[in-house]
């Protein structure tokens, strides 16, 4: 059983890159991807579109508790987006990796 995945956060440009050092220094993820993206979604009855960043971070399935909550206590948003998927294959060493950055 493969205990890798992969969980997307969304968050405001400025503040990614201060995010995404802070969980890989608390050893909740291996490493985090940045990605510029336009959101649309609807947030308080209106439809937003918005610039924002999006990480792609990799951590391990007994991690993540210990992750989202590092992202609910550092994230600005009220209601951050935090959805993980299990990674059913990868490159055994890159996995071996991401388990030995956060056990």
């Amino acid at each position: 059983m493969n205990d890798v995945c992969l969980v997307y956060v969304t968050a405001p440009p400025d503040q990614a890159s201060t995010l995404a050092r802070a969980l890989v220094e608390r050893r909740v993820c291996a490493c985090c991807n940045i990605l510029p993206v336009s959101s649309v979604f609807r947030w308080d009855g209106a439809i937003q579109e918005e610039s924002e960043a999006l990480l792609i971070i990799k951590t391990t399935a007994d991690r993540f508790e210990a992750l989202r909550e590092a992202v609910l206590a550092l994230h600005p948003y009220d209601v951050p987006e935090i959805i993980a998927a299990s990674v059913s294959d990868g490159h055994p060493p890159y996995m071996d990796w991401v388990r030995g950055e956060v056990g």
